[in-house]
Order: structure tokens, then C-alpha cells, then sequence
């Protein structure tokens, strides 16, 4: 199984997208998934006609159905907790959640520095989504080389 806009990616790029795909699929109450490198640039999404086939097969809404959203939302909660670490004396922060009224945002750090994103409703079960997140980081943090988010980056451009 690959995802729709995968033709032509290295293999490693087709398996992160197949993972988070399989993310979006298997996890009840996810809307959207994001990976942001550490430098904030939107690396993988679930938005449509992006980047995943489960994004087309079932679509869910995420922050004002954008995946830039997400991605801007992400970066800017791992950059306040890396801080409010620091201030702490903390060590590195693993995961971070949001609980809202009408939803909730989970961040988790990936080995690179790179940082994956959900936004999921507010019944989801947490631990679920904690703990998938858990296996996309474990299986995607040896694979996101340098070269790997670069061709990641382009092939983000190449899809808007």
C-alpha cells in the first residue's frame, strides 16, 4: 500500500507515509496528523490530496481543515515546552497534551527533533492515541535522515 502522492520518494519516504497513514486509519477520533521538522516546516500530513491514501478514503477536519494549521500549532507547542523545560531544568520533553473543550492536540517528540502532531476529538481515548503515536515515532525517528525530511520538504512544496 502506498499513499497517492508517493510515486517517485525513496522507500524510507514511502514507509513514513504509509505509517501515517495507518495512524490516521487505526486510530478512532484522530481528524489530523502532522510531522514537523525541527525547524518548523510541514514534513508529512493527512490532509487531502496531500500526501496520504487514508486522507482520501476517509477525510477528517483538522484546525480550519489545514494542514499548515497543524503544523504551525505543533511547531509553536514544541518550541514552548522545550523552553518551559529549560526553565525547569526539565531534560527533554517526550509528549505534550492539549485538552480542550472541543478537542485535543497531542505532541511528541521525534529523535531527529522533529515533532509529530494529532488533533483528534475530544472523546478520543487518550491512550490510544498516545500510545500509536508511540509506535509511529519508535518505527519513523531512525528513519528521518537529513536527506530523507529534505526529500520530504519538496515533495510538501510539490503538492500545493
Amino acid at each position: 500500500m502506498t499513499a497517492t502522492g508517493t510515486f517517485g520518494l525513496s522507500s524510507e519516504a514511502r514507509n513514513l507515509h504509509w505509517l501515517l497513514s495507518n495512524l490516521v486509519e487505526e486510530v478512532p477520533g484522530v481528524h489530523s496528523v502532522a510531522v514537523v521538522s525541527s525547524d518548523g516546516l510541514l514534513l508529512l500530513s493527512s490532509d487531502p490530496g496531500l500526501n496520504t491514501e487514508a486522507a482520501t478514503t476517509v477525510r477528517r477536519q483538522g484546525p480550519r481543515g489545514s494542514s499548515a494549521d497543524l503544523a504551525t500549532i505543533v511547531s509553536g507547542i514544541g518550541s514552548l515546552t522545550v523552553g518551559a523545560a529549560k526553565l525547569m531544568d526539565g531534560g527533554g520533553v517526550k509528549q505534550t497534551m492539549v485538552a480542550m473543550e472541543e478537542g485535543s492536540v497531542f505532541v511528541m517528540a521525534i529523535s531527529d527533533g522533529s515533532l509529530l502532531g494529532v488533533h483528534a476529538t475530544p472523546d478520543c481515548d487518550m491512550s490510544v492515541v498516545a500510545y500509536h503515536m508511540a509506535l509511529f515515532v519508535g518505527r519513523a525517528g531512525h528513519v528521518l535522515t537529513p536527506e530523507v525530511r529534505d526529500e520530504l520538504r519538496k515533495s510538501m512544496e510539490g503538492a500545493k
